[in-house]
């Protein structure tokens, strides 16, 4: 079976890393090794980190005197790489029991796949999810090509880095994060990464689970969605004047992506009206119409067409505007459309 290395950056996440890395080791994934990267935690990560690597000869440790920044570590892993598959995997997460045995054989059973990905679902403080039966795990191959068009025509990203396994070949030919970018960083490397020739597989299933606290990376662009508006954007234009700028069809593709942005900030303001929260609409809005003044007249319909369950999404919304949101539901829905 394919090779995979697996690495967890960290950074003061020490009460959640014995989870996150036992998660990969009872992976059964004969070929493994695992490198835990601490960017100068000043918790318990340095002891627990240690004590797994004791326990574990698969698993190595490094730590950083002194804080570089989350994208050192993320580049640091991808020059450590040397199997034939990698994953990137956040400390405060954890993989899905199975993810990686069924990520591996379709790596194996197809060369031309250089990427392999699936959905990841919350972890909440109140228990583990239910999770799907990875054994009828079904996967769709399909051109790296169409993945790239779908960023653009989505104005998003539909990757997880931690429920995504990369050909490593292929990872070392797009190169190292891009520190420009401090919250859309892994989205602009999707984009290279799906501009390569080849194809990649895409599951429905749990590969992932991403753990809800309040010092996760994306708590504060929750909390203000505009922010991860203004985020892809950057991610949209670096991938344009580098890599994307030499594809044949450049322009439409940004026109594209122009024009989802809108899309999104404007529904998203619709829906944060409904919510009853004006500082986020005036702020979404505002993107919208100042980038394209038809949609003060003429709603961006055409975006609810590309959406994943568009109805499901906008009837969620309206529920919340006439019943109000669920607390522990807050959070979740912000942004969804």
């Amino acid at each position: 079976m394919t090779s995979i290395d697996v690495a967890i950056p960290n950074y003061q996440y020490g009460r959640f890393l014995r989870d996150c890395v036992e998660s990969v080791l009872g992976q059964g994934v004969p070929q493994l090794r695992v490198l835990i990267i601490d960017n100068a935690s000043t918790d318990n990560s340095a002891e627990v980190a240690q004590q797994l690597a004791a326990e574990d000869a698969r698993v190595s440790f490094v730590r950083h005197g002194t804080n570089l920044g989350h994208q050192a570590s993320f580049n640091e892993a991808i020059d450590w790489a040397a199997a034939d598959s990698f994953l990137l995997l956040c400390a405060d997460d954890m993989l899905a029991p199975g993810a990686l045995m069924r990520c591996l054989p379709v790596l194996d059973q197809n060369p031309q796949v250089h990427l392999a990905f699936g959905r990841s679902a919350a972890l909440r403080p109140t228990g583990m999810p239910r999770l799907d039966d990875l054994s009828a795990c079904r996967w769709s191959l399909l051109p790296a090509r169409k993945l790239l068009e779908r960023f653009c025509r989505t104005g998003a990203c539909c990757i997880c880095s931690c429920a995504a396994v990369v050909r490593t070949s292929a990872m070392k030919r797009v190169g190292h994060y891009r520190s420009t970018l401090q919250h859309t960083d892994d989205f602009e490397f999707w984009m290279r990464v799906a501009a390569l020739e080849g194809s990649v597989a895409e599951t429905r299933s749990t590969l992932a689970l991403l753990r809800v606290h309040g010092n996760a990376r994306s708590a504060a662009i929750r909390a203000d969605h505009s922010r991860d508006i203004l985020n892809c954007q950057a991610a949209f234009a670096s991938f344009f004047a580098n890599e994307g700028a030499d594809l044949q069809d450049a322009a439409r593709l940004q026109r594209w992506a122009a024009r989802a942005l809108v899309g999104r900030s404007y529904w998203s303001g619709l829906s944060h009206v409904c919510r009853g929260e004006p500082a986020n609409a005036f702020r979404l809005l505002h993107y919208a119409v100042r980038r394209s003044w038809e949609t003060a007249i003429f709603p961006p319909f055409d975006h609810l067409l590309r959406m994943e369950r568009p109805v499901g999404r906008i009837a969620a919304v309206l529920d919340e505007a006439w019943s109000g949101p669920k607390p522990e539901d807050r959070n979740r829905q912000m942004g969804k459309l």
